[in-house]
Order: structure tokens, then C-alpha cells, then sequence
């Protein structure tokens, strides 16, 4: 990184136990939108890591150089430093990308006790991958943003302004490979989903919940956006969370 850490952007990790659970923010934003998480979880009980995966949280130039291997790599630090931390069991919540990251980190740890799936993104869109190549070609090295969307007026995930293009085709590349791992995965997922996220398709999450190959809950949010993290029904969803971790690590 060759920036300074944006305010409120920085890694966190709390101390509990017996149980730890591993917090994954999203593409372009930072553990601002997942904070809230963290802190329930750990006023909880748990032993929480919340890692700032590389690339994140400072500027989009900082991204640019970074891959999906790079946040991959980034989250089995995190996973096995927590799981060598506690004696009992883990469990991985993720937003958006972050859910991406917690789903195929879960199909190489069948160890772990639960997955959350926050509006993931396990799919790529239709046509993305034409306008990436015609954008690369021509040149560029950003698009527009696509973080920060959230429908309550006064919350803010402190994403990046623009969206580094190289970052996201690496992104797209990994979603094949984590489609197929996902059958793999068999412990209990809870799959909260946003009914209107104008990031990733809430399609994503009946793609994830199909292809999983254990128990399956699902959560819908009818006032919330993509950063549900931080969004109108941010209560329900922590409280929901909670509940699963707590019956999953019982």
C-alpha cells in the first residue's frame, strides 16, 4: 500500500472464546461496511478477526495491482490465525465479495461450523465480461464506482470512488472455479439476501443456496440495499446472524 489507511477502514480483531468467527468485507470497500458485525459478534463471546484484505481501504491505485489470489491468500491468514486462537469452532461471514471469499475459504475447511453469505457474489453478470475486455483494450484502468449502495441517506462504507478494471476481470475469473467448489461446502449457510441490490444480482444468493451442499437458511431484507451491513435492516440482520452462529457453534 502506498496510502494512508482511510478513517475507520482498519483491520480490527477482538478477543473471546471458546468460538471465533472470521468478518470479510466486500470489492472496493473495507471493514467499515462490516464493522457492525464484528462488534455484535464479539460482544457476544467470539473471537473476531476482521482483516483488511490487500488492495483495500486506502486508494484504488493501491488496488489495482491486487488479485482475487491476493484476498484468497489474505483470508486463510486470517482463518488460521483465528483458528489456532480458539479451542472451539469457527464461523465465516462474508459481504458481497467477502461472501465469495467465506465460500470457497469453506469449501477448504470442512472444519468450519457455519457460513454467512451476505449478498455474495458467486455469479458472473451477463455481458460483464464483453464490456471489461473493450475497456481494457482501449485502454483504461477504472470504471465508475459500484460501492456505497445503501438506501439509507446517512450511512456511508467509506468504498472506493472508482473500480479498478484488472482487480475485477480477476474477480469474474474466480466465480467458474467457485461455483463448482461450492457442492463441497456442507455445513449449515445462512444466505441473507437483499431484495434490491443494484451491485450484485440478488439472483446470486438462489444460485449460491441451490448449489451448496448442506443445510440451507435464508434471510430476505425488504428495506436495504447491497451494504445491508449498514442499511435500514442492519438490526435484523446482526440479531439474525447471532442467532445462527449461536446455534451452529452449540
Amino acid at each position: 500500500m502506498t496510502a494512508p489507511i482511510i478513517p475507520g477502514a482498519e483491520p480490527a480483531s477482538f478477543p473471546g472464546g471458546p468460538h471465533g468467527a472470521l468478518v470479510l468485507h466486500g470489492f472496493t470497500g473495507n471493514p467499515v461496511s462490516m464493522r457492525p458485525v464484528a462488534e455484535a459478534l464479539a460482544e457476544a463471546g467470539y473471537a473476531v478477526v476482521m482483516p483488511l484484505l490487500p488492495g483495500h481501504g486506502t486508494t484504488a491505485e493501491d488496488m489495482a495491482t491486487t488479485r482475487w489470489s491476493d484476498w484468497v491468500a489474505a483470508a486463510e491468514t486470517a482463518y488460521t490465525s483465528l483458528a489456532a486462537e480458539v479451542d472451539g469452532k469457527v464461523v465465516v461471514v462474508g459481504l458481497s465479495m467477502g461472501g465469495a471469499l467465506a465460500a470457497d475459504l469453506t469449501s477448504r475447511h470442512p472444519e468450519v461450523a457455519g457460513l454467512v453469505a451476505i449478498n455474495a457474489v458467486v455469479t458472473e453478470p451477463a455481458g460483464i465480461r464483453e464490456i471489461l475486455d473493450l475497456m481494457i483494450g482501449a485502454g483504461d484502468e477504472f470504471m465508475d464506482a459500484i460501492g456505497s449502495d445503501i438506501a439509507d441517506p446517512e450511512a456511508d462504507e467509506k468504498a472506493y470512488d472508482k473500480t479498478p478494471l484488472h482487480p475485477l476481470v480477476s474477480l469474474m475469473d474466480a466465480m467458474g472455479p467457485l461455483g463448482e467448489a461450492l457442492g463441497t461446502i456442507t455445513c449449515p449457510t445462512l444466505v441473507i439476501t437483499s431484495r434490491q441490490d443494484h451491485t450484485v444480482e440478488p439472483s446470486n444468493s438462489d444460485v449460491l443456496a441451490a448449489g451448496l451442499g448442506g443445510p440451507v437458511e435464508r434471510l430476505f431484507l425488504d428495506n436495504s440495499f447491497h451494504v445491508a451491513t449498514l442499511d435500514h435492516d442492519k438490526d435484523e440482520l446482526i440479531r439474525e446472524t447471532l442467532a445462527f452462529a449461536a446455534r451452529v457453534t452449540a
